[in-house]
């Protein structure tokens, strides 16, 4: 099941996405919950089963008359990654990690696939992008093994970490660079996880005007998600909603000094799981 939130004239909602068009969870006879509260008041077979029933709604919306937004527009926590693949720590001239490196976006920051990136008017020269595999936690993790920590995962999506080069470096805690507005982009749906093989097996990769400029693949994970999860809920509690990004791969701008422009269009995309696609222009 593919879980979006989304705004039209009656306002923001969530939806199941079907083909190119968008079932209401409110056709669904449930009243009307966000994606977060569904997750948080649902469990994984009745979200299943509300999937099998979304191809014979009989309200449908097609994508064309809504605007997508982030799948989670109103998370608790949104956590990111740095420094997970050996091959961008490497790239930037980084030690790999002995724990994971975590840093917070906030709900500023997020959009869906079809809305801008703003290039800020201070910081526009060194906007990098970053294709990133991120999960959604359905149920709440706190002191998991990782073992269990799938258990806790209501599946996943694509995830641009959008950052500021200047603003990152001149802060070693990198969250001035990286918690700006609609630096998150993300989406276009989540993605259960009965609809996902495996975590780490998905292949992920960035393109600029359709020009193919990072490609990567979650078997190289430094820290997998089973093993985020579990380090992170010793002492966060994790809960409904909350997004965990799991870091980039080699290829970023940096590396090669190739930032992001006004009227540039940026994908990311996930094996299986779709592509968040933002045009970028200056604030």
């Amino acid at each position: 099941m593919r879980l979006v939130s989304f705004e039209d004239a009656a306002g923001l909602q969530a939806g199941i996405l079907v083909e190119e068009e968008v079932v209401p969870i409110s056709a669904l006879g449930i009243g009307q919950p966000s994606v977060r509260e569904l997750l948080g008041g649902t469990d994984a077979a009745d979200l299943e089963a509300l999937g099998r029933r979304a191809p014979a709604a009989g309200e449908r919306k097609a994508l064309t008359d809504v605007r997508l937004l982030a799948p989670v527009p109103d998370p608790e926590k949104i956590i990111c990654l740095g420094l997970n693949y050996r091959d961008h720590a490497a790239e930037s001239g980084q030690e790999i990690p002995k724990a994971p490196m975590w840093f917070a976006k906030f709900a500023n920051s997020l959009i869906g696939s079809g809305a801008d990136i703003l290039l800020p008017p201070a910081h526009s020269e060194y906007v990098d992008y970053e294709a990133e595999l991120a999960v959604v936690i359905g149920r709440t993790a706190h002191q998991v093994d990782a073992a269990r920590a799938l258990e806790h995962v209501a599946g996943a999506m694509p995830f641009n970490d959008v950052s500021a080069r200047d603003l990152q470096i001149q802060n070693p805690l990198w969250t001035s660079g990286k918690a700006v507005d609609t630096f998150a982009p993300c989406g276009p749906a989540l993605v259960t996880l009965e609809e996902i093989d495996d975590l780490g097996a998905l292949g992920l990769r960035t393109r600029i005007d359709g020009e193919l400029v990072q490609e990567g693949n979650t078997s190289e994970l430094i820290f997998n998600v089973a093993e985020t999860i579990a380090w992170l809920s010793r002492t966060i509690t994790l809960v409904a909603g909350d997004i965990i990004a799991t870091g980039t791969p080699a290829g970023v701008g940096a590396s090669k000094n190739r930032f992001l422009r006004a009227g540039e269009t940026v994908s990311v995309e996930v094996d299986g799981l779709g592509a968040v696609t933002n045009p970028v222009r200056a604030a």
